[in-house]
């Protein structure tokens, strides 16, 4: 989790609203300011699925920051601590799931969304919260939860722990992600051992440096690649001295090619 001053303040209950409604599902809809907007750390007994139609929303979850691009959709399952921040003039769908009955994962997790449910999505915002059992939105409603229990997962996670030293080293990668910077470097800036900054991240991500940078390389490209971002600019953001490095290190991560991994998961 990202550092605040207390548990407390994340343990916030003003937006447990959903969990007053008796209905197995509620979809909100929402277009975002122009300028970033943010929920305060909060959890509700309903799972909750976050769905982008245009923009980006960020979900911090736990001990990670997820990434959420339009196409795709983050799964928190109930009673998880989270916060959600929403990129400006975003179109954004929350449905809220009572999953006691569905065979949903008890972990966070990122989504592919089919054409199917986000027509499903948008077609409940648009009906009234408190629908009656047996009634057409409550059968659309069964229809969107069998669809939804079949999607596709993806990953764009990216560890932040809470351990401080490593929470200042996360958001300075997330920052500039194009920082090639070693371990060693990181190490000095610390005042410590590159061993020992190694031996910090291996305990507190369960990865490598390499890999935990790699891994936030491949949530920040495929974000920008569900949206159409040319494989050249997304190279150069990274920092990669030429788009074949970058796709070399992709194809090796991902199996395939960046444009391949669009056209078969986003179509485009």
């Amino acid at each position: 989790m990202l550092n605040t001053d207390n548990e407390s303040s994340r343990l916030v209950t003003d937006l447990n609203f959903a969990d007053e409604y008796p209905q197995r599902v509620l979809v909100l809809r929402s277009k975002a300011a122009p300028h970033i907007e943010e929920t305060p750390w909060h959890r509700h007994q309903k799972g909750q699925l976050v769905m982008p139609l245009t923009g980006v929303v960020t979900s911090f979850i736990d001990d990670k920051m997820w990434l959420v691009p339009p196409r795709c959709a983050v799964w928190i399952p109930s009673m998880v601590i989270h916060r959600n921040q929403i990129s400006p003039c975003a179109d954004v769908c929350m449905l809220f799931v009572d999953s006691t009955d569905l065979s949903m994962p008890d972990k966070a997790c990122t989504l592919t969304v089919t054409s199917l449910l986000r027509e499903l999505t948008t077609s409940l915002a648009t009906q009234e919260p408190d629908y009656e059992a047996g009634s057409a939105t409550d059968r659309l409603v069964t229809v969107l939860l069998d669809q939804l229990v079949e999607q596709e997962r993806e990953a764009f996670d990216f560890p932040i722990p809470d351990e401080p030293i490593l929470n200042r080293l996360a958001l300075a990668l997330l920052a500039k992600p194009c920082e090639k910077r070693t371990l060693g470097q990181w190490a000095n800036d610390f005042a410590m051992s590159e061993r020992t900054l190694a031996r910090m991240i291996k305990r507190h991500v369960q990865l490598t440096f390499g890999q935990w940078r790699s891994q936030l390389h491949i949530v920040l490209a495929l974000q920008k690649l569900a949206v159409n971002t040319p494989v050249q600019t997304i190279s150069e953001e990274l920092g990669y001295e030429s788009v074949s490095a970058f796709i070399t290190f992709f194809k090796k991560a991902l199996g395939k090619s960046p444009r391949q991994y669009r056209v078969e998961r986003w179509g485009s």
